[in-house]
């Protein structure tokens, strides 16, 4: 006799009858992209550009027409494995990040101040979560676009979550406020120093030149996510069912609904410590944007701040360091996803093939006709994104050859520098390398966050099209 909801013999549930990608584990889905790339190191030639140093830009750039094939490089399967721990090594700055932002997050929560605060807004404002998307999202893109913040603001994605999901939406809609509105505003970037400023270096335009056309760019792109998440979130927020995590337990909203957060009591220690999250805030902006702070300094100030605002709530050290313990095991499975997706990088760059995709995309690229270069441009700068997750090291390794390219095809060097803005960018939200990084600190499933992401990511593409036509079309030049 069948037993309800398994397959006979099999003690399976029918929820692993879902299709494969659906129930594969993040683990397994990054070790099979590991595998792929390792294959390829194989299958592509090896390749090099010869590399100088540019006093304008002060980075080591290509030399234009350099290109050679060298010797064959592939990774062997042992190299492959060692990967793993070599990615985990690289990474290891982002990943204890992770694991002391987490550590604050749970200090908070276990005092009762994340849900206490909440609690005390939803009494005193209605509409409180309608007004915090925008909002925030709008925050987090101008920072992006302007002073080139994005992995700086990770460590306030758990706080967000655990806002949103006191709020009745789901994990996602909190995770995606921080992510999507500072990879967006990343991307659509007016004065981002880290993309912008060292393409155009090299490209030999004044900084910020094309800053108003930069800004309507902007408008448009923030304003077609914001639309988005609060279209997702409103859904959710109707039907929890429709949630795309749903069954996806998130450690920092665990066993909590929005009526139970309404009568949540805000004491005057948790007044205290929600005036210590508002200034952790306030430190991750200032410090990043004043100061030069990077992951260093930012764990170090979630690490004081997790000691302050345990004890403004009585608890002792031994209490405290229990309260770090557990996030750590709570997050531990997201965090160590950051150094696995490291190793697909490593990878390329020990087989030597990053170079020869920068080559072939050049050269097909420019067999193109004027206005299918630029798209085309657009389209090669996405692809590199995958090879080359970091926005200056991309900048550095493509605008060397896209430079020469668009004055051969008569393209403007500002389109240039567009469409690597635009590659760059908004291939941090679907591409692996960068994306298993996000989903890891949200603690999402990768292929759950693709089911939200993919639609937004093509009506996005659509956008960058349409700009970069229009950009060719106006002539956009430096001014």
């Amino acid at each position: 006799m069948k037993e309800h909801g398994k397959e006979p013999g099999t003690g399976l549930e029918k929820e692993a009858r879902k299709p494969l990608l659906q129930n594969l584990h993040v683990y397994v889905l990054l070790v099979g992209v590991l595998m792929m790339l390792t294959a390829l190191t194989y299958v592509i030639p090896a390749g090099e550009y010869e590399t100088f140093d540019d006093p304008v830009s002060g980075r080591t750039l290509l030399l234009p027409g350099s290109y050679h094939q060298v010797d064959s490089s592939p990774v062997s399967f042992f190299s492959m494995v060692g990967s793993i721990q070599r990615g985990m090594i690289d990474a290891s700055d982002i990943i204890f990040f992770i694991l002391f932002a987490y550590g604050f997050v749970n200090v908070l929560i276990e005092s009762g101040t994340l849900f206490g605060a909440v609690g005390a807004m939803l009494r005193r404002f209605k509409g409180v979560g309608t007004l915090i998307i925008p909002s925030f999202m709008f925050l987090f893109g101008i920072l992006g676009s302007t002073v080139g913040i994005f992995e700086e603001v990770y460590g306030l994605i758990p706080a967000f979550m655990g806002i949103f999901l006191a709020l009745g939406y789901d994990g996602l809609v909190g995770g995606a406020v921080v992510v999507v509105g500072v990879a967006t505003g990343f991307a659509a970037a007016t004065l981002n120093p880290f993309t912008i400023g060292v393409a155009q270096k090299i490209a030999q335009l004044p900084f910020g030149s094309g800053w108003p056309f930069r800004v309507a760019v902007f408008i448009a792109f923030q304003s077609l996510a914001v639309f988005y998440v609060m279209r997702y979130a409103a859904r959710v927020k109707r039907d929890p069912k429709l949630s795309f995590v749903d069954g996806v337990a998130f450690p920092m909203g665990e066993g909590v609904d929005e009526a139970q957060i309404r009568s949540y009591p805000f004491t005057g220690r948790h007044r205290i410590s929600a005036f210590c999250l508002v200034l952790t805030v306030v430190l991750v902006i200032t410090g990043t944007t004043q100061w030069g702070w990077y992951l260093d300094e930012l764990a170090a100030l979630f690490i004081i701040m997790m000691v302050v605002v345990g004890r403004i709530n009585g608890y002792g050290f031994n209490r405290i360091a229990e309260l770090f313990v557990a996030a750590v095991g709570r997050v531990a499975l997201g965090a160590l996803v950051v150094g696995l997706a490291r190793s697909l990088t490593l990878v390329m760059t020990e087989g030597r093939i990053i170079h020869t995709v920068i080559y072939w995309a050049s050269n097909v690229v420019s067999g193109l006709s004027h206005n299918f270069a630029a798209v085309g441009m657009l389209v090669v700068q996405n692809l590199l994104n995958f090879f080359i997750p970091s926005g200056s090291g991309q900048a550095a390794a493509s605008m060397p050859i896209m430079v020469p390219l668009a004055d051969a095809l008569e393209i403007k060097r500002q389109v240039a520098v567009l469409a690597f803005q635009f590659g760059d960018g908004f291939s941090n939200l679907i591409w692996p390398t960068a994306v298993a990084t996000e989903c890891g600190i949200m603690g999402v499933p990768i292929q759950r966050w693709y089911r939200f992401m993919v639609p937004l990511f093509l009506l996005m593409f659509v956008l960058q099209v349409i700009f970069i036509l229009v950009a060719v079309a106006i002539n956009l030049g430096p001014a």
